[in-house]
């Protein structure tokens, strides 16, 4: 899973430190063990790897843009605004700060996604306790 992991990153724009494999590490075990002990299965399904994957991604990125935000600035624009509005007339450009999107909350709205995402398909999966 960790080369798949890798690519995955990779595929966002993030290229991997040798700095990132113990997060990296701690971050599979986690999402192994939550999907282990959600179904109740020893190995995580061939049918759940992808969504493995994707739920390692995001608690990385979530993680990076916490403790090392500078890593992570190609893929995010933490000062931006967004305009909105623009008049030519007399020049005229409004910054909005509030109530609409900006990069950090996408890229938060992103991380949410892959961490989430899948989570249903876990049923699946599920084997009973007794």
């Amino acid at each position: 899973m960790f080369e798949a992991v890798i690519a995955r990153l990779a595929s966002f724009g993030y290229e991997v430190l040798e700095a990132d494999y113990s997060a990296l590490r701690f971050d599979i075990d986690k999402v192994t063990w939550t999907i282990k002990n959600d179904c109740n299965v020893s190995e995580i399904p061939e049918g759940l790897a992808h969504i493995a994957v994707d739920m390692v991604c995001g608690y990385f990125l979530q993680n990076k843009k916490v403790t090392s935000p500078d890593n992570i600035e190609n893929l995010i624009d933490f000062g931006s605004a967004v305009i909105k509005q623009i008049q030519t007339g007399d020049t005229n450009t409004v910054w909005e700060r509030s109530g609409s999107t900006s990069s950090e909350q996408r890229f938060d709205a992103f991380c949410d996604y892959l961490i989430n995402y899948g989570r249903d398909e876990f049923s699946c999966y599920r084997r009973l306790r007794w």
